[in-house]
């Protein structure tokens, strides 16, 4: 069966705005999805399911790598990945605009619900946005997945394996002995924040000779050139593995788990309960090293995020 897949294809593609909140439906790409491992559902069969995502890398990722499951099933998808913004993309979820859309308990904790101190444990913190989401906006939380995009520090691979690193608690006690070598670089929000260098100081007890503020992106190539040790990182940044760095275990749990989980309202989830188990298998393979792959692929290999997502699908066997 011939399936269309919607891709972001760039500025030249034509854009159709939505009605509501500037959303763009992306134009399509044609993909011939045909059933691998995930069967066509006879409930599924031409029903349409909006998928969105936010407007970074991962996300689209995701958002493809659902819609190439929905389409396998027998589903219609289209595309409304690329939301700018947090806020927007859990609107359009809440308000119908958007039927399915991958999400991080952290996110949903702290952000949505608004609660001001996450918990330490991934499983904990899954049950708790689950429940609190369900109960209050309606949103259910699939089972979530290994994915887990938090901030951890990290340092090149020769650097951590010079010094035997693979923990911040390794990172602490290296630097207790050898503080000349305690120079960081960090974004100057996260060093102000209770939850950035402030707490996760006094978590560790690590000193700080001297901290260097750069942009998010910019951090990880300072990092690769020896600008500074350490820096400050997102756990799934494609730049990872793109520049050999190796992220140090928070092994203390102080930063929020901010686990990957497909969030759908209960309405729609009531009427097409075959969705949570199309998507589980896909939930069930994903963890940081193959999503830090995809991202490197798209971010440092400049590939286009729908192909990478349908070549990690095929040689899954998802799809064919």
């Amino acid at each position: 069966m011939r399936r269309k897949l919607r891709a972001v294809l760039g500025a030249a593609l034509l854009m159709v705005t939505t009605s509501a909140c500037g959303l763009t439906v992306n134009a399509a790409l044609p993909f011939d999805v045909q059933p691998g491992s995930i069967k066509p559902v006879p409930e599924l069969q031409g029903v349409e399911v909006t998928v969105g995502s936010k407007d970074f890398t991962e996300q689209v990722i995701l958002g493809y790598l659902a819609q190439l499951a929905l389409e396998a099933a027998g589903a219609n998808t289209v595309d409304l990945t690329n939301i700018h913004g947090s806020n927007s993309s859990r609107y359009a979820l809440v308000d119908g605009q958007v039927d399915l859309q991958w999400e991080y308990t952290g996110t949903g904790w702290l952000s949505y619900l608004g609660y001001d101190k996450p918990l330490p444990e991934e499983k904990a913190q899954y049950e708790a946005v689950r429940k609190a989401d369900l109960e209050q906006n309606g949103i259910e939380w699939l089972p979530y997945s290994e994915v887990n995009n938090t901030y951890a520090f990290a340092t090149t691979e020769a650097f951590a394996e010079k010094h035997n690193l693979r923990t911040t608690t390794d990172m602490t006690n290296f630097l207790k002995r050898n503080p000349q070598e305690a120079v960081f670089c960090i974004e100057t929000e996260f060093a102000s924040r209770p939850d950035g260098m402030p707490g996760v100081r006094k978590t560790y007890g690590f000193p700080v000779t001297q901290s260097k503020t750069f942009g998010t992106g910019a951090i990880y190539s300072a990092v690769a050139n020896g600008t500074c040790n350490f820096g400050e990182v997102f756990t799934t940044d494609g730049r990872i593995a793109g520049l050999n760095l190796r992220v140090l275990e928070d092994d203390k749990k102080f930063f929020p788990q901010y686990n990957a989980s497909v969030t759908l309202r209960k309405e729609f989830l009531d009427r097409y309960p075959q969705i949570a188990d199309v998507m589980a298998p896909l939930t069930k393979a994903l963890n940081n090293d193959e999503i830090i792959e995809m991202n490197k692929q798209v971010d440092v290999d400049g590939r286009d995020a729908a192909q990478v997502a349908r070549d990690w699908m095929v040689d899954k066997g998802f799809i064919r």
